[in-house]
Formats: structure tokens, C-alpha cells, sequence
């Protein structure tokens, strides 16, 4: 199944150092695959909030206006003058979109590993997904099992194993159990299924009364709603019954984070035996992986001296925990994939169809529910 192709579409990315987003299609040339390579047709690539930060940048979405029709339609946006300073190791490039995606194998280079592919569907990472074909390595592609279509297997990097990362860590780390932020999202709704087949207490925080029964009704025993005026007092609870001393937070922003710190301190203090004017000495770690939300982190400290915040990301966890676990990792993904680590989408929209205005102000929202699926190869 050779197919020869030498150009495709392939989404770009630009802002200026006048301060404008830039989003068009282009015609890019496919290279030849060497020995070890393959050339994808790609059909399947999610709109990640890690894609996302890319894809938009610091624009704000709401001065986004598009120009010209079809293929050439070309999308700009404001970059508000505060949010520059951010922006400023990608200013007057133009950047390609996309970290993860699936397809078919419709050509392949001379060696036996790489010739094994053809024709065959396989998931990938690496990057420049938001394209038609992708040229890639063939360890950068994941075969996917006969009858798995590529919008099933378009989204199993990237949220599969960051929340079989959480799960890993909180291990490493010696903890027993977890809390997860914004986890009605397909990525919550994983680490959620992953906690109940392994027998994990995690404590589930969401926004809403709608995102509490959509976990409740996925077995979910911990729930924690934190628009609710009852929340501290529920999440204190959750706390004592589950013994949670980590944290994963996608916000990146507010009040959550000292809350969540604070409510460990007192289940804690509850635990402790004499009084300490420095708090307890049981450690309480808060990674934040995501930044759903814009604004900065504000707490108090009120939760002792034991504890510690920073950053938490995928593929430098992989990196550490070398090889052999990473391939464990993905393993479990493959043989779990249309169960464990399903994915839910609620739009698939062609490489045209991203530049649309009303797309483009509903996938930026970042809200749960709405996440969407590009089809590079659907017409537009």
C-alpha cells in the first residue's frame, strides 16, 4: 500500500513582535522516508490545552477575526502588550501544531521494521500533527491493535500516560493516595478508572454539580465540588478517608492549590499526637501539570512546614524513569485502550474548520465536554 504523495497541508502558527496571532494553512513538502521512517496519513489529532498553548498562544480569542476563504483563510488575533513578555522565544516564527495524532502508514522506508508498517494504523507523537502526512521515525510510532480506528488511538500519548504518570509518582514518592483538579476531563476521567482497577482512593475536584454526577456515575467514591460552600468541609473529609498527601493540578491558577494544601494540614494535625507550633511533619506535595486558569497562584501558608509546590510534566517524568518503564507504561495503554483510556470527543473538525471563528472560541474555552478532534485529511 504505497501511495505517493509529495505535498500536504500543515497548520501554522505565528505571532509577531507587533503583537498578532497568525493562524493559515500551507502547503508544506512530504520528504522521502529514510530506512527508518515512515509516512503517515493523518487522520486523527486532538486539541490538547497543552496544543492549545501553542496553537493560541497568549491571543485572546474574543479579537479573533478571519480573512479569505478555503485553504487560504487566514486567522489573527491580539496578543494583549502584558502578555508579550511570555511570548517572547517564539516571536516571527512560524511554528507547526500538534503533539500527538494517529493514521495510516502509506509509505515506507527500506528496513524490515519500518516495511512491518504499512498499511497498518499507528498512533504517534512527536509533534507537527496538525498536518495531512507526517514523516516520522518508526519508534516514534505505536501500532495499534487490528480493528482500532484512528480516532481511538488519536489520544493515546499524551493524556493516557500523564495520568498513568500521576499514579507512578504518587507511588515513587510514597504516598497511598491522590487528589486530581479538573477531573471531569477526559484525563480525570482516566486517572478516575485507573484508581478504581488498581484499587487507588483518589479524591475528585470539579466545578460543578453536572461534573460531580458525571464521575459519581463512573464509580467515583470521592467528589469534591469546589463551587460547593460546603467544599473545605468536604474535601477535609475526603482527606481523613483516603489519607492523600499529593496532588495534580491542571489550573495552574487561584485559591485551589493553598486550599487543597491547607485541607492536608488539617487532616494531618487530626493524626498528630502532641501539639508542634510548626505544624506536622507529614510532608504534603502539590504538583501543578496544567494552567486552565490565567491567573496567579495566591495562598496563605497555612498548612505547616512540611510541604512543597512545583511543576510536573510528561516527558520529563518519561526521561526519568527510563526506558524499560515508559515501554510498561505504554503497554498498559495499548492493551486498555477502548476501555481504561478512551476518549470522548465533542467535535471532529477539519484543518479548515480549526481556523473557523466559532470553533476557534469554543475549543479555547478549555471547558470539560468540549474537547475536539482534528481530522487533518477531512474535507474542509
Amino acid at each position: 500500500m504505497s501511495v505517493d504523495v509529495t505535498t500536504g497541508l500543515q497548520l501554522r502558527s505565528l505571532i509577531t513582535s507587533a503583537g498578532e496571532l497568525e493562524l493559515s494553512l500551507k502547503p508544506v513538502t512530504i520528504p522521502e522516508p529514510a530506512a527508518d521512517e515512515v509516512v503517515v496519513r493523518v487522520e486523527a489529532s486532538p486539541i490538547n490545552p497543552s496544543d492549545l498553548g501553542l496553537l493560541i498562544g497568549a491571543a485572546d480569542p474574543a479579537t479573533a477575526k478571519a480573512t479569505g476563504t478555503g485553504d487560504a483563510v487566514v486567522v489573527k488575533a491580539t496578543v494583549p502588550q502584558v502578555a508579550m513578555k511570555a511570548m517572547g522565544g517564539r516571536l516571527d516564527e512560524s511554528m507547526a501544531v500538534g503533539n500527538e495524532g494517529a493514521g495510516t502508514v502509506i509509505k515506507a522506508g527500506s528496513s524490515p521494521e519500518a516495511q512491518a508498517l504499512l498499511g497498518k494504523t499507528v498512533a504517534m507523537i512527536g509533534g507537527e500533527m496538525y498536518a495531512q502526512y507526517r514523516t516520522m521515525k518508526v519508534a516514534a510510532c505505536l501500532p495499534l491493535p487490528d480493528g482500532t480506528t484512528a480516532a481511538e488511538g488519536a489520544s493515546c500519548f499524551v493524556n493516557p500516560l500523564t495520568s498513568l504518570g500521576m499514579v507512578e509518582t504518587m507511588k515513587r514518592e510514597g504516598h497511598k493516595a491522590l487528589v486530581h483538579t479538573a477531573a471531569a476531563s477526559n484525563l480525570g476521567q482516566m486517572l478516575n478508572k485507573i484508581c478504581l482497577k488498581d484499587g487507588i482512593d483518589l479524591v475528585n475536584i470539579v466545578r460543578s454539580e453536572e461534573q460531580e454526577k458525571l464521575l459519581r456515575d463512573l464509580g467515583a467514591k470521592y467528589v469534591c465540588n469546589s463551587q460547593s460552600a460546603s467544599f473545605m468541609d468536604d474535601l477535609v473529609a475526603a482527606l481523613i478517608a483516603t489519607g492523600a498527601t499529593i496532588a495534580f493540578d491542571a489550573t495552574g491558577g487561584g485559591r485551589l492549590q493553598g486550599q487543597i494544601l491547607t485541607a492536608m494540614e488539617v487532616m494531618a494535625v487530626k493524626a498528630m499526637k502532641e501539639y508542634s507550633r510548626y505544624g506536622s511533619t507529614t510532608h504534603k506535595q502539590f504538583y501543578v501539570y496544567g494552567r486552565l486558569e490565567s491567573k496567579p497562584i495566591e495562598f496563605s501558608p497555612t498548612f505547616g512546614m512540611a510541604w512543597g509546590m512545583g511543576g510536573w510534566l510528561l516527558f520529563p517524568f518519561l526521561q526519568k524513569i527510563g526506558q524499560a518503564d515508559a515501554a510498561r507504561l505504554r503497554a498498559r495503554v495499548v492493551a486498555e485502550l477502548k476501555t481504561t483510556f478512551a476518549s470522548h470527543y465533542s467535535k471532529v473538525i477539519s484543518l479548515q474548520e480549526v481556523l473557523d471563528i466559532d470553533n476557534l472560541h469554543a475549543y479555547a474555552k478549555r471547558a470539560t465536554g468540549t474537547k475536539y478532534l482534528i481530522n487533518p485529511n477531512k474535507a474542509g
